[in-house]
C-alpha cells in the first residue's frame, strides 16, 4: 500500500491550549490545514528534559504523521482515548474535569475541539 502524505502549508493556523492533568502543567499547540482541519501537534510539559516529555515528543511526532498520512482524527482519538498512566486525576479544563493520563487528555480535547471541523 502506497500513501502520500499531506504536509502542511510553511505558514499555518494553530492554536495553543494550556493544560495541567494531575499536577502536571503542559501546553498543547494544534497546526491546522486550511480548512481548520487538525495535522500536527506539539506538546510542552512542565517537566522538560524528562522521560515524560520525552515520551510526549514523540507520541506528538506519532501522532501528526498518522493524521498527515490520513488516519482520521475519529481513528486517532479512538485508539489514544482512555489510555491510563502516570500523570493522571483532575485537570484544569471543565469539559474534562478527569483525565486517566496526557494522551487521554489529548485525545479526548482533539475531540471535543475538532472532531466537527473533520467531518465537514
Amino acid at each position: 500500500m502506497i500513501v502520500n502524505r499531506q504536509s502542511l502549508p510553511q505558514t499555518r493556523d494553530s492554536v495553543t491550549h494550556k493544560f495541567i492533568v494531575g499536577g502536571h502543567e503542559g501546553y498543547l499547540t494544534v497546526g491546522l490545514f486550511p480548512g481548520g482541519r487538525p495535522g500536527e501537534i506539539f506538546l510542552k510539559i512542565s517537566k522538560e528534559g524528562s522521560t515524560i516529555s520525552g515520551l510526549c515528543q514523540a507520541f506528538c511526532r506519532a501522532f501528526s504523521l498518522s493524521m498527515q498520512y490520513g488516519l482520521t482524527l475519529e481513528d486517532a482519538v479512538s485508539r489514544f482515548k482512555g489510555m491510563r498512566f502516570e500523570p493522571m486525576g483532575a485537570t484544569s479544563n471543565p469539559d474534562i474535569p478527569e483525565a486517566s493520563s496526557i494522551v487521554d487528555y489529548i485525545a479526548r480535547y482533539m475531540e471535543i475541539q475538532f472532531n466537527a471541523v473533520e467531518r465537514r
